[in-house]
């Protein structure tokens, strides 16, 4: 059984910690703020941008972008995007989870965050590229991760391009999303980023006119398309990171604050019990 100067011990050394998760939580909570401002914000536009590709790529052309050629799928490659750091619940293992679905004897994986590439090197999977990205993306970010993905493409290194990430659709709630980003199609899997309605919209068949021609237009549109793309993918994945982090650390000042309180009131138990085994022993004292 415990003495009350372990007792004491306890409630100090878990105070401390409650202390620090709850310094954690402030920031957290300050930096999800921006993050989810800065991914909601970009969902009209990640909205208007998939239509417009679903509308320049589905009308009948005689052009074939090279960023658009399905071809077998021998090797694909998967861009892992996760957090820099830990202590967001299970936001991380749920990515990799999802990216361990993947066959890793015909994949080849490009890591954003210093946990993806981690868990590459642990797991052993074959990492071609690793990237970092900071608490605000950038889009210069967004755009080396994708003209890495697509020179891969375009040389025949791989015949398919995957994204995983983290779908932010609040701050309670995040999914693990898998999504095909090349070839350049309806980008299948998608829901990281709510286009539901540009689908929708895309399916307007009306005449498009290409000036100066097709081929000049597609060929300009998609590389940027793509790096646009990833670029509402770290935002995403940054909203939930923060999300999460806050959450888990909210959850574990509460479970500190919960501890304490138990163990001040075993300390209250026994150090009453020690007083009145003091009292009675006094006074037991004194009848003799």
């Amino acid at each position: 059984m415990p003495s009350t100067r372990d007792l004491r011990r306890r409630i100090l050394s878990i105070r401390g910690t409650a202390q620090i998760t709850r310094a954690m939580q402030m920031v957290a909570s300050s930096k999800m703020r921006k993050a989810q401002e800065a991914a909601i914000a970009a969902r009209p536009f990640a909205r208007l941008l998939y239509a417009i590709q679903r509308k320049a790529t589905t009308r009948p052309i005689d052009f074939l972008d090279p960023l658009m050629e399905v071809r077998e799928v021998r090797t694909r490659a998967v861009i892992l995007i996760a957090a820099d750091k830990g202590l967001c619940g299970a936001l991380n293992t749920n990515v990799f989870r999802l990216a361990s679905e993947f066959d890793p004897a015909t994949t080849v994986f490009i890591s954003a965050g210093r946990k993806a590439a981690q868990f590459l090197a642990v797991t052993r999977r074959q990492l071609v590229a690793e990237f970092a990205y900071r608490d605000e993306p950038t889009f210069g970010e967004a755009r080396a991760i994708a003209t890495t993905a697509q020179d891969m493409f375009l040389s025949g290194e791989v015949d398919q391009v995957h994204i995983v990430a983290t779908r932010f659709i609040n701050t309670l709630r995040q999914e693990p999303t898998s999504v095909e980003i090349l070839p350049v199609g309806a980008l299948r899997g998608l829901r990281t980023l709510s286009v539901e309605d540009a689908d929708r919209a895309a399916e307007d068949r009306s005449e498009c006119l290409f000036e100066p021609s097709p081929q000049a237009i597609i060929s300009a549109f998609l590389p940027r398309y793509l790096s646009v793309f990833i670029y509402l993918v770290l935002l995403n994945a940054k909203a939930s990171e923060q999300s999460a982090r806050m959450v888990s650390m909210k959850n574990a000042t509460e479970a500190a604050e919960t501890l304490i309180d138990d163990l001040r009131l075993a300390y209250n138990r026994l150090r009453q019990g020690n007083i009145t085994k003091e009292l009675l022993e006094i006074a037991g004292g004194q009848a003799e």
